[in-house]
């Protein structure tokens, strides 16, 4: 008896490799976290190019729209579910209509591409994924912060509390905030009060941590605060939705002395385009 030992082959990989290689008529566009200053070039260059343009207004702010010609088509997918709006998308492009996707922050993260390349790929529309900045890296740049400081913590996990949408039990909060890592918390402001006890288990109370509301946006606010606060701000600020919390022992280290250096810059660190000590 013979077997074949060769690598089962996911039967979505030879569409996926066809819709990559062919011209894209559909393009999801990262928006960033919310000025118009923030989306990449080449985001900003689609949408000066697009037919139509699909977009959730209660996401991406309509100035992002002044990259677009004053003729396209705007549909705004803020009321609607997936399938009222992604079939109209897919007739668009096969009438050769020149599609944007507009979606904030990063499409890798927490925006439905999975479901959305999912229907490209079945319906052979040639697309391209464009990144943008996501809401923790504005939030760190916003908050001048360093999210890997040397010899204090070098991971970063990107996550969200348990609501209606589950979370496998491997990637509980509590299990996650054990790493004490950087940890950028998103979708998560109905849970707040579980969140900070889930978090307070293995981070001390009174370390510093960043609440940001809409960043990137006019009206954002960053509030720095206590672990121990996190509930309480964010009842008080009456915040409810594009909320992400900032937990890292980097905020505290800012105010703090170190002497951790990156190796990348150390004078006594050997690389090929340094490949002698430095005497400095």
């Amino acid at each position: 008896m013979t077997s074949d030992s060769s690598p089962a082959i996911n039967p979505m990989t030879p569409l996926l490799e066809s819709a990559l290689d062919r011209p894209a008529t559909v393009r999801i566009v990262g928006a960033g976290p919310g000025d118009p200053d923030l989306i990449s070039v080449r985001g900003q260059k689609l949408l000066a190019a697009a037919d139509t343009v699909f977009f959730a207004g209660s996401l991406v702010p309509e100035a992002m729209l002044s990259h677009c010609q004053p003729e396209v088509e705007v549909i705004d997918t803020r009321s609607l579910v997936l399938e009222d709006w992604l079939p109209t998308l897919i007739d668009r492009a096969r009438a050769g209509k020149q599609v944007v996707r507009l979606q904030d922050g990063d499409p890798s993260l927490y925006g439905a591409l999975h479901e959305v390349v999912a229907q490209l790929l079945e319906q052979e529309i040639p697309f391209e994924v464009v990144p943008g900045i996501s809401a923790f890296q504005a939030a760190a740049a916003r908050l001048a912060v360093e999210l890997t400081v040397p010899n204090l913590v070098q991971s970063i996990i990107l996550t969200r509390a348990r609501g209606e949408t589950q979370v496998p039990d491997a990637e509980d909060l509590a299990s996650l905030a054990a790493h004490k890592a950087s940890l950028c918390l998103y979708l998560s402001a109905h849970h707040a009060q579980r969140a900070q006890d889930q978090l307070a288990a293995h981070y001390p109370p009174e370390m510093t941590i960043a609440v940001c509301y809409r960043i990137g946006w006019e009206d954002e606010r960053v509030v720095l605060c206590r672990l121990d606060e996190l509930a309480s701000i964010t009842h008080q600020e009456k915040l409810t939705r594009t909320v992400l919390y900032v937990i890292s022992p980097a905020l505290d280290a800012m105010t703090t002395a170190t002497t951790a250096r990156s190796r990348l810059y150390s004078g006594d660190h050997r690389h090929i385009f340094r490949p002698k000590a430095s005497q400095a």
